[in-house]
């Protein structure tokens, strides 16, 4: 019998594998990533209080990025690095949320570099 592979329940076994090992301070918060088919988003999480500090994603009016593709990916991590040091927080650990590091996750996770976020 032909059992297909669900990726994204083997995505969140690859995410909660992740998450026993990394997560975000008041110091250095987690910064995560998430992506759909219609858009991508990203939050900064102090997971010691349990609050989002920062969000972001392609679905806000007000943010000027549409889509979903790299170019998106690029711009939106921009805006979460600008979010990011408006708000006094310099240094963060990425969660990739099970996604492989290519494409739009790691065009992502440059923008953000080059605008002023350390990892």
């Amino acid at each position: 019998m032909f059992n297909p592979i669900d990726k994204n329940k083997e995505r969140i076994r690859r995410k909660l594998s992740i998450r026993k090992k990394i997560s975000g301070t008041s110091e250095r918060p987690r910064m995560t990533f998430f992506r759909s088919l219609k858009h991508v988003s990203t939050q900064i999480i102090d997971d010691t209080k349990g609050v989002t500090i920062v969000s972001a994603g392609t679905y806000e009016n007000g943010i000027g990025i549409s889509g979903k593709n790299v170019d998106a990916a690029t711009k939106l991590g921009e805006a979460i690095a600008k979010r990011a040091l408006d708000a006094g927080i310099t240094t963060v650990v990425f969660d990739r949320s099970g996604y492989l590091y290519h494409g739009r996750v790691k065009a992502f996770a440059d923008a953000a570099r080059k605008a002023g976020l350390k990892f």
